[in-house]
């Protein structure tokens, strides 16, 4: 179960850093043309949403991978929940049901890892 956790870990953290790094380097004006929601929200939202992003990625790889302050993984796996539900949120509200799958499959998957971190697979 730890090498799936890992696994797991891993294919997050490269969507949240793909995604984090998009909203924080790239104008709204040019986000807007893939990501409609983006008009709900200001530039500097967005951008701390992109940073929440890219430090949870980061949070769940560098604590275990280097074996300082570990329990900061599973924390960043709930941060990233906490995340999912707010954009599974805005894209009900927006009436973009497509989107919602996608964000559930991510929350699932922090949850596994915040479980499996917290829980029994603890480093």
């Amino acid at each position: 179960m730890n090498v799936a956790l890992w696994i797991i870990q891993i294919v997050l953290a490269a969507a949240f850093l793909i995604a984090g790094t998009t909203k924080v380097l790239t104008p709204k004006e040019k986000l807007r043309e893939r990501m409609a929601w983006v008009d709900d929200f200001s530039q500097t939202s967005v951008r701390l949403i992109g940073t929440a992003e890219i430090l949870g990625a980061l949070g769940l790889i560098l604590p275990a991978a280097t074996g300082i302050a570990p329990i900061l993984t599973p924390i960043a796996a709930v941060g990233l929940v906490i995340i999912m539900i707010g954009a599974a949120i805005t894209h009900v509200r927006r009436k973009e049901p497509a989107i919602v799958p996608v964000n559930i499959v991510l929350l699932v998957l922090a949850v596994i890892v915040a479980w499996g971190r917290f829980g029994p697979y603890q480093l």
